[in-house]
């Protein structure tokens, strides 16, 4: 099933839906890091016995949602930016209490022995500037206000019936070769509330799959002295 962007520029993977399910790897290092610290203190928490569970307040329901588009440029280049987009809709007739999309390819583990971590980054997730209290800083290109404590995984809150979410990551190609992104909707975080596809098939979920070449792009400053060119190879 292809959506009108993919029809437009056949250069566009177009996500299909799909009910697999599949294991969720770390996005980059850092994410991962800061995801298991996130974990282990959640379960500290739970085993002192404090507060309500965190769950309590997810309902067990199933949620329709249509996938109205995700694309992923099919053919990139090494250091040439490019944007992953997924945009789903609520198809059915209850708010949907936190929408969310996992995503996993954007690192791959190497085979290279006695490393302390294989997982490297295969698209880097780019940074943007933002001003927080008044100060500068650098945040990732992902969903805005939508960062969770769990690996690759993006919540954006209630979704009322009707209503439609975009997620967007601005990432950069850092190793040449074939890839292979997938993603998974849900409906919330803790798997009470499940996501599935307005039109069957299981869960909301597909893939990218694509090339990036090693060419690089050529960069130069155009004769005014301020605009920067990029040729392409």
């Amino acid at each position: 099933m292809s959506t009108p962007a993919a029809r437009l520029n056949p250069g566009l993977n177009s996500g299909q839906i799909t009910g697999r399910r599949w294991y969720v790897r770390p996005a980059v290092v850092v994410r991962r890091l800061l995801g298991a610290f996130a974990t282990v203190g959640m379960v500290a928490i739970a085993a002192c016995g404090g507060g309500d569970r965190q769950d309590a307040n997810e309902p067990d329901e199933t949620f329709k949602v249509d996938v109205t588009r995700a694309t992923f440029p099919k053919q990139q280049r090494l250091a040439a930016s490019t944007s992953l987009t997924i945009a789903v809709r609520n198809a059915g007739d209850k708010t949907i209490p936190d929408i969310a999309v996992t995503v996993d390819g954007f690192d791959y583990r190497t085979q290279e022995p006695d490393v302390a971590d294989p997982a490297r980054p295969r698209f880097a997730v780019n940074g943007v500037p933002r001003r927080i209290g008044g100060f500068p800083e650098a945040k990732d290109a992902t969903p805005a206000g939508c960062d969770t404590a769990y690996v690759s995984t993006w919540a954006c809150g209630p979704l009322k019936p009707g209503r439609e979410k975009t997620f967007k990551w601005t990432v950069t190609p850092v190793k040449a070769g074939q890839y292979r992104i997938t993603w998974r909707v849900a409906a919330g975080l803790y798997g009470k509330a499940k996501a599935e596809s307005a039109g069957g098939g299981g869960v909301p979920s597909g893939s990218f799959t694509g090339t990036v070449s090693n060419a690089v792009p050529k960069v130069r400053v155009a004769d005014d002295g301020k605009t920067v060119v990029t040729e392409t190879p």
